[in-house]
C-alpha cells in the first residue's frame, strides 16, 4: 500500500509541474509593454513619414495604423485592410474590396470614401475613386510595385479630422503622447482581428544606445534596439538578441551633383580608397556587410557583381588625372560616436589617396555619412527610396524584372551622387519576461502577440 501512495504522490507530482509549465507559458492579459528607442519624431501623421525614418518607428507607426495590403517575410502581399484586389490595365488600374465590419479607433467605421482621402494626402499623383464598398487606384503609368507600395508606413490609413491626431484601426489606440519624448499607446478592445495580450505599451524616444541597455537590465524596459557593432557584447551578457537580415544603407551622399570630369574622378577615388573590409570588422566588429551596391544581396542576388574593396593604386591614379583638389567637408551624425569614428576612418583612408577630408557635425557639407533604412523587401521600393534621400529618380524599365532592377541601380551609381559602404541588420533586445517576441527578417515584429509574464 505505501509503495502504491509513493508512486501516485510522484505521478502527481509530475502532473501538477507539467500543469504549472503549461499555466507560465500560456499567453496571459495585462501588464504595460515598455519600449525604448533613439529616434525622437515629433508626428503621429503616417503621410508625414519619410524614407529616412528608422525601423522601429515603422514598426511602432504600425501598431496605430494598418494598411490595405501587409507583405510576409518572402515580400508576398497578404491581406490587411483588403480583403482583395485585381489589378487591371496594365498595372494602370488597380481594385481593392475593403473588410467589412472594421471601426477606427474612434468608432467611426472605414469606408471607401476614407480609404480613398487618406492615400490622396500621401499619394497627390493617384487617382483613387470610392465607391459603395471598394476603392480604385488610377496611376499615370504602370505600377507593378502597388501593392509593396501600399504596405509602406506612409501608405497606412487614417481617419483625419481638425484639430485632432489621425486616427488608426490598428491593434492600439493612442492614450498619450507627448512631441519627441513619450507615447503611451492602449490596446483596442475592438480590433477586428484579436485583441492584444498587453493593456498597454510605453515608448520612450530620444535614448541612447547605452541608455537603452541600462533601462534593460534594470528591468525599466523590455524591448530596446542595439547597434549593431554593439551586438557581441551584448550578446556576451547573456542577453536576449535578436537580429534581421542587412536592412540597412550606410553611404556616403554627395549633396549635389558633380560638376565637372575632374569631380567625378575625384568620387571615383574617394569610393577606391575607402578600407571597408578593415572598417567593417574592427570598427563595426563584423557585424556590416562591405558593400559596393546599394541594395543587398539578399534583395537581388547580383550585389557581388559591385566591388567593395580598395584598390589605393588605382584610387591614386584617379587622383593624379584631375586637376584641382578640394577639401570636402564630410558630415556626420554629431550624437552618434560610431559616425563619427567612422567618417575619421574615411578622411585617413582619403588621404593615402591624396585626397583632402575634414569630418565635422554641421549641417552644410558637402557629402554626407548616412545610414539609410531600407523600408521594403520589395527592391524596387528599397531602390526609390534611396534615391529620393540621394534627390535623383530611379529610371524604371517597362517591367520590374531583375534586368531592369539592375541597370537602375547601375545608374543610380554611375551618377557619382552615392558611394555605398555597408549593409547592416537592425539588433534588439528583450527582456525575460517578454513572450511571443518574433523579429522578421525585415526587420518588422507584432507586439499584438506578445505577452508578459507576471507584470502588473
Amino acid at each position: 500500500m505505501k509503495h502504491f501512495a509513493w508512486r501516485w504522490l510522484a505521478v502527481s507530482s509530475l502532473l501538477l509541474a507539467a500543469l504549472t509549465a503549461d499555466a507560465e507559458t500560456r499567453p496571459q492579459y495585462g501588464g504595460t509593454l515598455h519600449i525604448a528607442m533613439r529616434e525622437a519624431w515629433n508626428s503621429l501623421d503616417p503621410a508625414e513619414t519619410t524614407p529616412a525614418d528608422s525601423i522601429t518607428e515603422a514598426n511602432i507607426f504600425a501598431l496605430v495604423f494598418e494598411p490595405l495590403v501587409a507583405l510576409d517575410d518572402r515580400g508576398l502581399a497578404q491581406a490587411a485592410l483588403a480583403i482583395s484586389w485585381q489589378p487591371s490595365h496594365a498595372n494602370r488600374q488597380w481594385r481593392f474590396r475593403l473588410r467589412p465590419g472594421v471601426k477606427f479607433h474612434d468608432g467611426t467605421p472605414l469606408t471607401p470614401e476614407i480609404v480613398a482621402a487618406s492615400l490622396r494626402i500621401s499619394n497627390p499623383s493617384w487617382k483613387v475613386m470610392a465607391d459603395a464598398e471598394s476603392l480604385t487606384i488610377d496611376c499615370e503609368s504602370p505600377d507593378p510595385e502597388m501593392l509593396a507600395e501600399l504596405a509602406l508606413p506612409r501608405n497606412t490609413i487614417a481617419n483625419r479630422s481638425p484639430g485632432a491626431p489621425p486616427t488608426g484601426t490598428g491593434p492600439f489606440r493612442l492614450a498619450n503622447w507627448q512631441s519627441g519624448k513619450e507615447l503611451t499607446l492602449a490596446a483596442n478592445d475592438d480590433y477586428w482581428n484579436r485583441r492584444p495580450f498587453v493593456d498597454s505599451i510605453e515608448i520612450e524616444m530620444g535614448k541612447s544606445f547605452r541608455d537603452q541597455l541600462i533601462e534593460l537590465q534594470s528591468g525599466k524596459a523590455d524591448v530596446v534596439e542595439v547597434a549593431p557593432e554593439q551586438a557581441q557584447r551584448v550578446a556576451i551578457d547573456r542577453q536576449r538578441l535578436y537580429s534581421s537580415l542587412p536592412i540597412e544603407l550606410m553611404a556616403l551622399v554627395f549633396t549635389r551633383g558633380a560638376q565637372s570630369e575632374d569631380d567625378q574622378l575625384l568620387r571615383q577615388a574617394l569610393s577606391l580608397s575607402i578600407d571597408r573590409d578593415s572598417m567593417g570588422s574592427v570598427l563595426l566588429q563584423g557585424a556590416a556587410h562591405p558593400a559596393g551596391s546599394v541594395l543587398p544581396n539578399w534583395m537581388t542576388g547580383y550585389a557581388f557583381v559591385f566591388p567593395s574593396q580598395s584598390d589605393l593604386p588605382q584610387a591614386r591614379r584617379d587622383r593624379d588625372q584631375a586637376h584641382a583638389n578640394p577639401t570636402w567637408t564630410l558630415g556626420y551624425d554629431g550624437s552618434d560616436a560610431m559616425a563619427r569614428l567612422l567618417a575619421e576612418r574615411i578622411a585617413l583612408n582619403a588621404r593615402d589617396a591624396g585626397l583632402s577630408l575634414r569630418p565635422t557635425s554641421s549641417a552644410t557639407v558637402d557629402l554626407r555619412l548616412m545610414r539609410i533604412p531600407l523600408p521594403s523587401p520589395d527592391p524596387w521600393i528599397a531602390l526609390d527610396s534611396v534615391s529620393t534621400l540621394a534627390g535623383l529618380p530611379v529610371a524604371h524599365g517597362l517591367d520590374d524584372s531583375i534586368e531592369n532592377l539592375y541597370t537602375a541601380e547601375q545608374s543610380l551609381l554611375a551618377t557619382d551622387r552615392i558611394i555605398p559602404l555597408f549593409h547592416l541588420p537592425v539588433v534588439y533586445a528583450v527582456s525575460p519576461a517578454l513572450h511571443g517576441w518574433k523579429l522578421h527578417e525585415d526587420g518588422g515584429w507584432n507586439l499584438a502577440d506578445v505577452w508578459l509574464e507576471n507584470r502588473p
